[in-house]
């Protein structure tokens, strides 16, 4: 309907503008469905909580997580898609707990379907062949005997198909695959590749040369 001027005339009503509540309503909307979907199938943040990964990461590194590399997990479908690759042997990554799926880990990749993995007085051997990783580390001096801990003697024990060996760098201070087994392949999350801040809680500052470093 038009609307009437002082001499009568017809006017074009002016078209009524998105009430401003409307409009933050729908762009608080759309950044809320769009950081979902990034959280879902591209990236996602973590924090480490404790001591098992050091030094490589060390307790307050907050790092990303490419969670499409090792293909994207559609929610309630159990099939990944668009995967580019497997885990391979070294790489760091973020997995389900296998004995608590409400939390998460995070580990380094010692050995992938098929392989033999054993440890003996601390070293670690896949395939018969001794696995030196640059990133590991020893804080213990003391040895267990595998009757005791398998944390410095195991196995051998063979990598199920679609599974996975893991254990932390801080090797004595690691609770990992020697002490509950494999990781399947739909419980790993991603790979861990970049510290985007770090916090040193004991005292009390920001470890900047830590932030933007790529993790390996």
């Amino acid at each position: 309907m038009a609307a009437e001027n002082a001499n009568g005339a017809g006017t074009p009503a002016q078209p009524g503008k998105k009430h401003i509540v409307r409009e933050y309503a729908e762009s608080i909307i759309v950044a809320v469905i769009l950081a979902l979907v990034i959280r879902t199938l591209v990236v996602q943040a973590f924090k480490i909580p404790s001591g098992s990964m050091e030094d490589t990461l060390a307790i307050g590194d907050h790092i990303l997580v490419n969670k499409f590399v090792y293909g994207m997990k559609i929610p309630l479908v159990e099939k990944k898609f668009f995967k580019m690759r497997d885990p391979r042997r070294g790489d760091v990554i973020v997995f389900e707990y296998p004995e608590d799926a409400s939390k998460d880990f995070i580990k380094r990749v010692i050995g992938t379907p098929g392989d033999t993995v054993e440890v003996k007085d601390k070293r670690v051997y896949v395939n018969g062949e001794l696995y030196d990783n640059p990133h590991e580390v020893h804080k213990e001096k003391d040895l267990f005997p595998r009757e005791q801990n398998p944390r410095d003697n195991m196995g051998p024990v063979k990598v199920p198909a679609d599974s996975y060996f893991m254990m932390g760098d801080n090797r004595d201070r690691s609770y990992d695959s020697r002490f509950w087994g494999f990781v399947k392949g739909d419980k790993v999350k991603g790979l861990a590749f970049i510290k985007y801040w770090s916090w040193d809680n004991e005292h009390f500052r920001v470890r900047w040369r830590s932030i933007g470093s790529l993790i390996n």
